[in-house]
């Protein structure tokens, strides 16, 4: 019996009654309290007052087990002969809620596995391990409906904690909307269902991975590696924060990190770069109950894995709910109408991988199919992966999809993914040393190896090679072809009558390759592969063949190359894509098929093609098919950018180039240059070192085109960037200056150093950002710098380790592990501390000792204590953000001389802000929850004379204009979070004194669109900058002042 399914099927119905004898009633005014309350005081069973015996909590726990064994149906083997030794392991545990040294704020906060881990810190003893997981689920389940429980008892923790309250909250209505769809489907479709759910993990529980020859494949639980997703959307509307109001600028995040709690998700990857084994471990942890944390709104769904590759070969309709398994290959039936009952209860994962791989004119029906299936079907979860070319900006944002890409591997992962390579192959870890260095130390290399597939191709190549590799994309594919095509059959041994040599399995698979590519496909027939073959054996060698048939070298091909396998009976294709690409290039150059390249080059399944067909062809080929290319580019207006960006990408791979044809290829890029977004940049990027080439200096930039000229090089992503790096590492700009020290994880540290960060001032201003245990130990051999951010999941002895005994006079920290500052004391230097969810620390006294100007806290839910940071006798800036046991002003320290405050939207009341009369700055910031009140006395901050800047939520210019309460004073106003058709009215009357009003979209929301016309009456505006995703009408009816907004992507 799965005790999960158990747990899930319990539900609120059985717990609640539970929850709610385990803790005493409330008395009146509970709710309003305005402090934390220690859980030892709430439960029932304890002091004089209690009512709740263990004899009863056994009663009560009995009817939680009852209920789960009678969960169990005829598919599900209880197993249950424990029955009584679960009731009382699991009313030990919850009788410990008694005994735990926490309050409900700490509770909330820590959620309900952490709670769950406290209450059970140990195996229970003399159960099963049957028994005890379903004592470990039930208590889970238990405990995630005490925290809310807690988050709905007092309006005080849903106030501090508002976001974990929602998403607890959250979880208990999805397991109950869960718990009501699965008794109706049980008795018809479970069965079926736990076959299913065993099918996908055996389908999709295992990986290929390149060169890897135990059993062909990897256990994906050993293989999978967690790649990071980057978020550009957020990375915009976040610039520039952490500075304001202690948030960090969008970092890339881990792939489960970045999907929580996102129901529609359209991820973008370039090939090989780990997309569809994302979508494997999505299918395997789902189908097996055991989604993580993060991912708990994936809990109880049912995988629907749909590549489309497959769905769309030769033309095919895509399919209906009721297809859905047999369009894939599924050998199970289900019953009549399962997956519309499925899709109609909204408990389906839909996961569509590969829109690159539907030709380009069919996009737009595989878009309106999949729109239809989810307006019909809605409240189901959906992931949509593709190659960057192939999905358009925005191209699901009608669908509510959250847009993300697969980032580059760090160099963090690509020595994981070398370790792990070598240990499923056998190999020594002498071996897998020797390889990260020379990935490490090889500019070539380290360029390639960004994603799992090259990652695991250069593995194989360097076992093969004894420690020997090729240079160069073209090199290591050719070398990668003939290792899987002539050397692994005979390492391993293998006759099977045919000795094809090297290049007549070339070719034949050449034919193939350039069959789907020229045809639009990703798939072919079977029947298709073998008569192909059988046209060329004619003009072979039949040395090699000898009276071999085509289905016997299909077979051979099939069984032998590792570059073919049939997902389907009778269907065929190429297992990476990549080397398809690659063959295929290979024959359109022996082919000459110029005018067909090049007449295709804009489409994004070609535009591999087109960049390998440029490295395979001899010097006056690769003239022609480059001029094609630009002067294609030149008459065709709508394909104009990509075509002349994809001819410089294609410089890369030009070993021998008419220096003519290069000055046209490059003086049609220049066109395109500077490059104004990261969007931009990335394409630029792509072009490798030839973009660095073509890259300006600073001088006459712009601060957003500098920035992205600097993001270019950064990404190209090797030494060769490093002198284009420094030209900028004096730029007046600090947002400029700060992209150049984000970037230095991804190069030699040392060299990085010695080229660019050694060159700047001690007091340059910008921040020396550490993200990972490689960055923090390369941190160790630097010179003193003044400010640094340490943003990883580092304990205090690294975090102390590192910074030793630097003059560090800035320092922000993000580090989970940390529970204690004492070790901050000895920094007496510092005068700027951000502390940024830092969940384990609940003690600020230590920071009180520190000679601080500027303190920034948010997201330490355990820090209720802010009286100590009365001594901070020089403290001028400080912010209390989101996520902090804030709601009173009177419990900030009111003797700090503060001229800048911050301070969250579960603050209350804005009385208290009159004991800081020399405050300039005051800073609300929304908690995005449209539903957060306002605090009370607005028209306190009349008074604040000398407050001349506000960072507000957009609601309040309305609440000052119902109150009557203008601030003429105010000229700052930086307005957070509009809607869509926003009125400007209110903030001219609410501000009569504005002359600089800024717009900002802080989040990844669909555009708004705001009307300037009201701001003609502002007469004093002279500035208006709008930061996000926004449309600004009626600008020029503003002529009084400047309207400026960050540029859009052209390309």
């Amino acid at each position: 019996m799965d005790s999960v399914t158990v747990a899930l099927r319990v539900g609120s119905a059985a717990i609640t009654p539970l929850v709610r004898k385990l803790f005493r009633g409330d008395q009146p005014g509970a709710g309003l309290v305005a402090r934390p309350v220690r859980i030892g005081s709430l439960v029932s069973f304890r002091g004089e007052k209690s009512s709740l015996t263990r004899r009863d909590l056994e009663k009560l726990v009995r009817r939680l087990v009852d209920r789960a064994v009678d969960a169990a149906g005829p598919y599900e083997n209880s197993g249950f002969g424990e029955h009584e030794a679960v009731v009382q392991a699991l009313a030990d545990s919850l009788s410990r809620l008694g005994d735990l040294d926490m309050d409900d704020v700490q509770a909330v906060a820590l959620g309900s596995e952490k709670l769950a881990a406290a209450l059970s810190p140990r195996r229970p003893d003399g159960l099963s391990s049957d028994a005890e997981r379903l004592h470990h689920q039930l208590l889970q389940v238990s405990c995630l409906h005490i925290v809310d429980f807690f988050a709905k008892r007092s309006t005080f923790v849903a106030r501090t904690l508002a976001e974990e309250a929602r998403r607890t909250q959250h979880l208990v209505e999805a397991v109950d909307l869960l718990v009501q769809r699965l008794p109706a489907q049980y008795a018809e479709d479970a069965g079926f269902e736990e076959r299913y759910r065993r099918h996908l993990v055996h389908r999709h529980g295992r990986l290929t991975i390149f060169g890897i020859d135990i059993d062909d494949d990897w256990p994906l639980d050993d293989a999978y590696l967690s790649l990071h997703t980057f978020d550009s959307g957020a990375q915009r509307a976040t610039a520039g924060l952490e500075s304001e109001h202690g948030r960090r600028a969008a970092l890339p995040q881990r792939a489960e990190q970045a999907l929580a709690g996102r129901e529609r998700v359209l991820l973008r990857g370039v090939a090989g770069a780990g997309k569809t084994t994302l979508v494997q471990w999505l299918t395997v942890t789902t189908a097996e109950w055991r989604p993580s944390r993060d991912l708990a709104h994936l809990f109880g769904r049912v995988p629907f894995v749909l590549p489309l590759r497959a769905l769309t070969r030769a033309g095919r309709e895509l399919p209906v709910p009721a297809d859905f398994l047999s369009a894939v290959g599924c050998p199970h039936t289900a019953p009549p109408g399962w997956a519309e009952r499925v899709l109609t209860a909204g408990r389906a994962l839909l996961l569509v991988d590969g829109i690159d791989e539907v030709p380009e004119p069919q996009r737009d029906g595989t878009r309106r199919w999949l729109r239809d299936l989810l307006r019909e079907f809605p409240g189901n979860a959906c992931l949509v992966t593709g190659r960057p070319s192939a999905i358009r900006e925005n191209w699901l944002e009608a669908e509510d999809f959250h847009e993300m890409s697969l980032a580059p591997m760090s160099g963090e992962d690509v020595t994981t993914f070398i370790n792990r390579w070598h240990v499923a192959a056998g190999a020594g870890q002498d071996e897998a040393d020797g390889l990260v260095t020379a990935v490490r130390s090889r500019q070539d290399l380290s360029r390639l190896a960004t994603n799992p597939l090259m990652c695991g191709l250069i593995c194989a190549l360097h076992r093969a090679g004894r420690g020997f590799l090729p240079r160069g994309r073209e090199e290591l594919y050719e070398a990668g072809l003939r290792m899987l095509l002539e050397r692994r059959d005979r390492q391993r041994s293998v006759d099977d009558g045919l000795r094809m040599d090297f290049r007549s399995q070339v070719v034949l698979l050449e034919r193939l390759a350039y069959w789907l590519i020229r045809n639009g496909h990703s798939q072919m027939e079977r029947a298709d592969a073998i008569a192909l073959i059988d046209q060329a054996l004619p003009a072979m060698n039949r040395d090699a063949l000898g009276t071999a048939s085509a289905e016997e070298v299909y077979r051979r091909l099939l069984t032998r190359s590792g570059l073919l396998r049939e997902p389907a009976a009778d269907v065929v294709d190429f297992v990476h894509r990549t080397f398809q690409d690659y063959l295929a290039a290979r024959a359109v150059i022996e082919h000459r098929d110029f005018p067909l390249l090049v007449r295709n080059a804009h489409l994004d399944q070609w535009e591999d093609v087109v960049r390998m067909a440029v490295a395979h062809a001899r010097a006056d080929e690769r003239k022609r098919l480059l001029m094609q290319l630009i002067k294609r580019g030149d008459k065709v207006r709508k394909h104009r950018v990509r075509l002349h960006l994809l001819a410089m990408a294609c410089l890369e791979h030009a070993t021998e180039l008419d220096p003519e044809v290069r000055r046209e290829v490059e003086q049609r890029a220049a066109a395109l240059l500077p490059p104004r977004t990261y969007e931009e940049a990335q394409a630029i990027a792509a072009a490798g070192h030839v973009a660095l080439e073509l890259l300006p200096g600073p001088d006459g930039l712009t601060d957003e085109e500098a920035e992205a000229v600097v993001s270019a090089a950064a990404l190209v992503g090797t030494d060769a960037a490093l002198p284009k790096l420094a030209e900028f590492r004096e730029h007046p700009s600090l947002a400029v200056r700060g992209r150049i020290f984000a970037e230095w994880g991804d190069f030699d540290h040392a060299r990085y150093y010695a080229a660019i960060l050694s060159g700047l001032p001690p007091e340059d201003g910008t921040r020396l950002v550490v993200n990972t245990r490689t960055e923090l130990a390369a941190l160790a051999g630097f010179p003193d710098h003044p400010s640094l951010s340490l943003f990883g999941d580092f304990t205090e002895s690294e975090v102390v380790g590192a910074l030793r005994d630097r003059q560090t006079k800035e320092l922000s920290l993000s580090c989970a592990r940390l529970t204690d500052l004492r070790f901050l004391r000895r920094y007496r230097n510092l005068a700027y501390l951000a502390l940024i969810e830092s969940t384990g620390i609940t003690d600020l006294s230590p920071v009180a000792e520190l000679p601080l100007r500027t303190l920034l806290l948010r997201q330490m839910p355990g820090v209720r204590d802010y009286r100590c940071l009365d001594a901070l006798t020089g403290l001028r800036s400080l912010f209390v953000g989101d996520g902090m046991s804030c709601h009173d002003l009177e419990a900030l320290p009111a003797r700090a001389p503060l001229e800048d405050l911050g301070i969250p939207r579960t603050v209350t009341d804005l009385t208290g802000i009159q004991a800081w009369p020399g405050l300039t700055t005051l800073r609300i910031i929304d908690s995005e929850d449209a539903a957060s009140p306002l605090p009370r006395g607005l028209g306190v901050l009349a008074g604040m004379r000398s407050m001349t800047t506000m960072l507000v939520p957009w609601s309040l210019p309305r609440a000052l204009c119902d109150s009557g309460t203008p601030l003429p004073q105010v000229e700052t106003l930086r307005l957070m979070g509009p809607e869509d058709g926003e009125d400007l009215r209110e903030v001219v009357a609410g501000f009569p004194g504005l002359r600089n009003l800024v717009l900002s979209l802080t989040s990844a929301k669909p555009p708004v669109t705001v009307d300037l016309a009201p701001l003609r009456e502002a007469d004093r505006l002279r500035s208006v900058r709008a930061l996000g995703r926004m449309q600004l009408v009626n600008e020029a009816a503003v002529p009084q002042a400047t309207v400026c907004q960050p540029p859009e992507s052209r390309y």
